[in-house]
């Protein structure tokens, strides 16, 4: 399975581009909770979508890994990979909104949505969670491989469930009704 490429169905083709490598992480690592803390259409700890290329520079360093889009994609893309001790953080920006962050994925074991860890918990847990902050509409969808993608379609995330736990969570900018990014305040 290691290496299949995904691209999030429900987000637009520009915004995210999903590189799916499964992998066990060890045991989290402590860390800051407000920088592990995902805020739907904001972005995580201290990335925030909207950023230039400069600006997350200057908040994560230089990227291990600069993906290109393809020839034949819709819409032209960089992917800046960092390979952490034990997760992997993608950022997205894309050539539309002049190579702005649109869209974030991460495996981080620390990572936090409305305060809670998520890392590790099951789809029934992680659907309560988003059904206490009013996330009432998700699309469950079994992949070729095996692995589950949950989606929640207005608030653009995508959350990725190998044997039965959440692994990686990929998540973008708010976009409006006619399509129009809604870069946060």
């Amino acid at each position: 399975m290691t290496g299949v490429t995904y691209r999030t169905p429900n987000l637009p083709a520009y915004l995210c581009y999903l590189p799916f490598t499964p992998t066990r992480m060890s045991t989290p690592q402590s860390s800051s909770i407000e920088e592990n803390e995902i805020i739907l259409g904001t972005g995580m700890g201290p990335l925030r979508f909207g950023a230039t290329m400069d600006e997350v520079r200057t908040l994560v360093g230089e990227p291990e890994e600069i993906e290109e889009s393809d020839e034949d994609d819709d819409f032209e893309h960089q992917a800046w990979n960092y390979h952490e001790e034990d997760y992997l953080l993608s950022l997205y920006f894309d050539r539309e909104d002049d190579f702005r962050l649109s869209c974030i994925e991460t495996d981080n074991p620390n990572m936090r949505l409305y305060g809670e860890a998520i890392y590790g918990l099951s789809v029934d847990q992680v659907k309560a969670l988003m059904e206490r902050h009013g996330q009432t509409t998700p699309e469950l969808e079994t992949m070729e491989e095996g692995a589950i993608r949950l989606s929640y379609e207005k608030s653009m995330i995508d959350l990725y469930f190998e044997e039965g736990e959440l692994q990686f969570v990929n998540f973008g900018v708010f976009i409006n009704d006619d399509m129009e990014v809604q870069w946060p305040k």
